[in-house]
């Protein structure tokens, strides 16, 4: 198996909607783009799949020591013999790179997030540079776009926190900021036995609220110049966006099970804001 193929292998298996944004790219970008969220997979997986936490700061600090090696010319992984061919015409560092770990690394390490400017920081590291990576491979000319790709990455990661809350409680991590917590009068404890409130669905729909306003945030500061090659962005706001209103809807039954868009919806969604432009 090639590199390109290991990464486009790792890319559709994982079930991703990121993977139907990627579809619509022409052959370069999609080829990063695959690229680089197979190795955001890979540093993610060490933490989802961990039995043993240091077995898995170890993989971390191989993959830190892999990234150090693959941009001195040296790539042993297949994902980054994948990447780094690709890693200048598109501007992707090495910092952004190890940043991704480091954000990995938070999760061996922290179960519970004091506040919300805590749980920024984590977002910062495990989606807002993701975004910044992104938004270059998509073809980037405005700085301006930076804010717009951070601030859609911080978006996608609170929703995704709100879909898996029962899911992370099963591994003993709750991202819900403690601080918010008390305010709603939700204990842990509640949360890790996957008990349902409608102390939660006050706090959940707080969440929400949040995550609709970082949506708005990110749209208004994309410059119109950047519309066009940012769909591939605009269309994991749309398909995010509506997973998030979908949870809404159904009252956030989301300590029992996850709530999932079907992929024919995705595939739908995603080729409105690619031939209608719209989300």
């Amino acid at each position: 198996m090639t590199p390109a193929q290991y990464v486009e292998q790792k890319a559709a298996a994982s079930g991703s909607s990121f993977y139907y944004a990627f579809l619509f790219l022409p052959a370069p970008r999609r080829a990063a783009i695959t690229a680089f969220y197979a190795f955001c997979r890979e540093v993610d997986d060490v933490v989802d799949d961990a039995v043993d936490l240091g077995v898995a700061a170890t993989k971390l600090a191989w993959w830190n020591q892999e990234v150090a090696q693959a941009f001195c010319g040296r790539p042993s992984h297949p994902v980054m013999q994948a990447l780094m061919p690709l890693a200048a015409q598109y501007n992707i560092t090495q910092v952004q790179l190890q940043s991704v770990i480091q954000g990995c690394q938070m999760d061996l390490e922290q179960t519970r997030y004091l506040d919300y400017p805590n749980l920024q920081q984590y977002c910062h590291l495990v989606a807002g540079v993701v975004g910044e990576v992104a938004a270059s491979i998509f073809g980037q000319t405005q700085t301006e776009t930076t804010a717009y790709a951070h601030t859609l990455g911080q978006a996608l990661q609170l929703t995704n926190i709100i879909r898996d809350v029962g899911e992370d409680a099963q591994r003993g991590r709750i991202y819900l900021p403690v601080s918010e917590l008390q305010r709603f009068d939700v204990k842990a404890h509640e949360i890790l036995k996957r008990l349902p409130s409608e102390r939660f669905t006050a706090l959940m729909q707080f969440q929400a609220q949040r995550a609709h306003a970082l949506y708005d945030e990110a749209l208004a500061l994309l410059p119109q110049a950047d519309h066009r090659s940012q769909k591939p962005g605009l269309m994991m706001a749309s398909i995010y966006r509506h997973l998030l209103r979908e949870i809404e809807e159904q009252q956030f039954p989301v300590l029992a099970r996850r709530v999932r868009l079907t992929p024919l919806r995705k595939f739908w969604l995603a080729w409105k804001v690619q031939a209608l432009g719209r989300l």
